[in-house]
């Protein structure tokens, strides 16, 4: 039996006509319904009309290879990826053609920017050295969104609307599907030290945890999440996790300590994370059209990026990177 068309708050899940979404619920707590006016004027914007490419970013705007460490945001309804310098200073874009509502982002060590071009339903590479764009080689994705990378160079993509995880090897073997149960629309993705896969299950309120030696997909416990979204692991190994239907991201100890919710105000829909190297968590705001900084020793800032319509994922060299 086909499910119902959604009314989701995530536009790129919420604007395409499926017959494989799920209709909305209250918010908890008797807060404002999750359909909300940012997320609907979004949605018209896929649904009606066409949507024009984004215009070529400078040379400047490439994946750098200078020993910096930018911050790069996809900023969803203007269909472009900014980098901001290090320090801040005027964004630029990067030289990515073509992208209609981009998504989640991934940065290999070598600086090689991938992009979850999600109206487009393909991934694209910017490498580090300057050279074009390329299209990863995948079969029939649909909505691509959440992206990681492993130590090894293989990409794992979050293909939302085929209700899967799919992994693209480095080696070139070809696409292969994650083993996972009962995903709906999955959306952000992380990798912990170890290499085992963490899955932001938007639908089905929860994150999963799909061991890297095969064994049986988990439920990683938490308490009252709703549409959860980006993922990120901090310094300590603690998973952070936007939990955007409470507008809010939570703290999961490495050790398996209680839950935190991570002290922030204001936010409206959170989606990407990000930490940079002294160990600051970057949050994408939806619906608020900004990016806020969250230090380490504590108050919230918000990031100085002017225009920004509805950013959706941010990235960060690792330390490992060769930034």
């Amino acid at each position: 039996m086909s499910r119902p068309t959604t009314t989701r708050s995530i536009p790129w899940i919420s604007s395409i006509p499926s017959t494989s979404s799920i209709p909305s619920a209250p918010k908890q707590g008797g807060r404002r319904p999750r359909w909300r006016l940012a997320a609907m004027a979004a949605a018209l914007l896929l649904c009606a009309a066409p949507v024009a490419s984004a215009s070529p970013g400078t040379a400047d705007g490439r994946p750098p290879t200078q020993s910096a460490a930018p911050l790069y945001i996809s900023d969803y309804s203007d269909n472009t990826v900014l980098r901001l310098p290090p320090g801040g200073g005027a964004p630029v874009m990067v030289a990515a053609t073509g992208l209609i509502r981009p998504t989640g982002m991934a940065l290999a060590p070598s600086g090689d920017l991938y992009i979850s071009d999600t109206g487009n339903n393909r991934i694209v590479r910017v490498p580090g050295d300057g050279g074009p764009q390329t299209v990863i080689p995948t079969t029939d994705l649909s909505r691509p969104i959440g992206l990681a990378l492993n130590a090894d160079g293989d990409l794992y993509i979050a293909d939302s609307f085929n209700d899967r995880v799919v992994k693209v090897p480095a080696d070139g073997s070809g696409q292969v599907t994650v083993p996972t149960t009962g995903l709906l629309h999955p959306n952000g993705l992380a990798l912990d030290t170890a290499g085992n896969l963490f899955v932001a299950d938007f639908v089905n309120d929860r994150v999963v945890r799909v061991p890297a030696d095969g064994g049986p997909q988990t439920t990683v416990p938490t308490t009252g999440l709703s549409q959860p979204t980006g993922l990120a692991f901090g310094r300590g190994g603690d998973l952070f996790v936007s939990d955007s239907g409470n507008d809010r991201v939570v703290r999961l100890p490495a050790g398996g300590g209680p839950q935190r919710t991570v002290p922030t105000t204001g936010l409206n829909s959170p989606y990407g994370l990000a930490f940079d190297r002294v160990g600051a968590l970057y949050i994408a705001d939806f619906n608020n059209d900004r990016v806020v900084k969250l230090p380490v020793r504590g108050g919230q800032r918000t990031v100085p990026v002017a225009g920004l319509r509805t950013p959706a994922g941010l990235a960060i060299p690792s330390e490992r990177a060769g930034y």
